[in-house]
């Protein structure tokens, strides 16, 4: 009691359960020690984490960092209760930045703030961050699980990622990119994680339930818009390894517009054929529902180019070989170009 005589209260009735979050910790365990490699110095549990460069084999290492989130592709799998891909957008989100850089990623740590903490939902989460650094080679060694009663509507979470990596100094991206190299571009999954608040809004116009058959796959409309990010740090590490890699471009918000610029130097731009690669059908249905013209989906969204390697002539056709013996789908798309911006010829189809 207090000294009015009032209950004394507790962290529990405020509406943050300690438990829980051990349970989580708990649980998830197994799921994190599977994503253990070279350099990993201790597992969950810590006030840091600890992880050690020269035993990753790296001796004179420029380290890389990235962060993002997975923006409204939450409020899908909020409204449909499936969570076990959204972790692995989050992964995907920052490696695939990381490895633009020309860095392999080594660790990941998230952040999972929520109002009330579920621990399956929770759990189903994180281990699929576990899988997408597993597929990725880096391994997930720490992260934060908020429960902040009031700040978040009944069932509603938000999460974060933090991935860093490592290149040899010297070797870091984008270097040489020249007019005439070539611009391979590779499919992606499906919209990633960009462009959600539009999807959102052309699903909204539709009428359609999240449970309603997709117009455009062989699933749920809900299953189908969460197809989770393709991972493409293995191949893309393997490709930089081959030689003749100038520069990548990770196609997320801003899409082809916004993001192929970022890759060339000052003075050049990228000359980019629409018609070198056919566009999935979850974009022609997203332009048809939404009335969206070719420069709104171009700068949007991925439009099925998921990520872009910048490569010397001479090395394209190999390297073309080389990432779709790996399982990648690879189109030449266009060229560098004398003149700043991106070029388009042909339409989107």
């Amino acid at each position: 009691m207090t000294d009015d005589g009032k209950p004394a209260l507790t962290y529990a009735q405020a509406g943050v359960d300690i438990g829980a979050g051990n349970a989580l910790v708990d649980r998830i365990k197994p799921a994190a020690a599977a994503t253990k490699r070279p350099g990993v110095m201790a597992g969950l549990g810590g006030f840091g984490a600890l992880f050690d460069l020269k035993a990753a084999g790296y001796d004179d290492p420029v380290l890389v960092a990235a962060t993002d989130g997975v923006g409204t592709k939450l409020k899908i799998a909020i409204d449909t209760g499936h969570f076990n891909t959204i972790g692995v957008d989050l992964v995907a989100m920052c490696v695939n930045d990381l490895v633009c850089q020309g860095a392999e990623p080594l660790f990941f740590l998230d952040y999972f703030a929520t109002g009330k903490l579920e621990v399956e939902a929770a759990a189903t989460i994180v281990e699929g961050i576990a899988k997408g650094c597993a597929e990725s080679g880096c391994a997930l060694i720490g992260g934060e699980t908020a429960e902040m009663p009031g700040m978040y509507a009944p069932g509603d979470f938000d999460l974060a990622g933090f991935a860093v990596g490592a290149v040899d100094r010297g070797a870091t991206l984008p270097e040489n990119v020249a007019e005439g190299d070539v611009l391979l571009g590779l499919g992606s999954d499906g919209v990633h994680s960009n462009g959600y608040s539009l999807v959102r809004r052309v699903v909204e116009r539709t009428g359609l339930g999240w449970d309603a058959p997709a117009p455009f796959a062989q699933a749920s409309l809900g299953a189908a818009l969460l197809a989770p990010t393709r991972l493409y740090v293995k191949p893309v590490l393997s490709a930089i390894r081959a030689g003749g890699v100038h520069g990548l471009a990770h196609i997320t918000g801003g899409g082809l517009t916004e993001n192929l610029p970022r890759v060339v130097p000052e003075g050049l731009g990228v000359s980019v054929d629409l018609s070198a690669w056919p566009l999935p059908p979850v974009f022609g249905w997203l332009s048809q529902e939404g009335g969206l013209d070719q420069a709104e989906m171009l700068k949007t969204f991925n439009a099925g180019i998921g990520m872009v390697l910048v490569v010397a002539p001479d090395a394209a056709e190999t390297l073309s070989a080389q990432l779709s013996s790996e399982g990648e789908q690879v189109f030449r798309i266009g060229t560098v170009t004398t003149g700043a911006g991106v070029r388009y010829s042909g339409q989107l189809a």
